[in-house]
């Protein structure tokens, strides 16, 4: 009788997060268009096969949806670790190089840009009209900000920042080149790969903060 009971707890466990996706990836899409303002969670609850009923249980109301899908979006899964806890934050602090440091990131940011575009474009144009979509956008910016700012701190302790570039300063272009619509311009909409792309972000960042070789 365990087993079984282990056995249906785990099935429902495993229903439950396919239904979340479900939900999650049906606000990606209508998220996007029509757009965050003229989707309302029946057609979301349409999209992804579920009950309205079921939207609310899983996720409470649209906006906490919102503020998910920009999580989990980010980060690439659902699982509950932080991005200062992730691998490839472990992978640049081992880094000695800044600028190896930079090329380390500019990967991450490649990949992190192509899979979340869509959603932090309609989520910036959202935050121009909608509270609570503006609310979400400006958590995200600090977010960045203070991502940043421990970047540009890890990229200090190499003792290879330019002369009278402080840390607070280099986490500002930090930030500023990491913005989303900078890949948006560049490589969805000018055509560029992505491996120019990151050789972009290196260079332009590298020639701002770094201390000549």
């Amino acid at each position: 009788m365990a087993v079984k009971r282990e056995y249906q707890s785990a099935r429902r466990k495993e229903q439950a997060q396919q239904t979340r996706k479900a939900i999650l990836d049906a606000a990606g899409k209508l998220f996007v268009d029509p757009g965050y303002a003229a989707t309302p969670l029946t057609a979301i609850a349409a999209e992804a096969g579920v009950a309205i009923q079921t939207v609310y249980a899983v996720f409470g109301g649209k906006r906490q949806l919102l503020s998910e899908l920009i999580d989990t979006t980010i980060a690439g899964d659902d699982q509950p670790v932080t991005l200062p806890d992730r691998p490839f934050v472990a992978e640049i602090r081992a880094l000695a190089d800044p600028r190896a440091k930079l090329v380390r990131y500019a990967r991450h940011l490649a990949q992190t840009h192509a899979r979340q575009a869509d959603v932090m474009i309609a989520l910036a144009g959202a935050a121009t009209a909608d509270p609570d979509a503006g609310a979400i956008w400006r958590k995200n910016v600090e977010d960045r900000r203070r991502g940043m700012s421990m970047f540009a701190a890890e990229l200090a302790t190499t003792g290879c920042l330019r002369p009278g570039c402080t840390v607070d300063g280099a986490a500002d272009v930090l930030w500023l080149a990491m913005d989303v619509r900078n890949y948006d311009w560049l490589v969805r909409q000018r055509g560029w790969s992505s491996d120019q792309y990151q050789a972009w972000y290196v260079d332009t960042v590298a020639a701002a903060i770094l201390a000549a070789p």
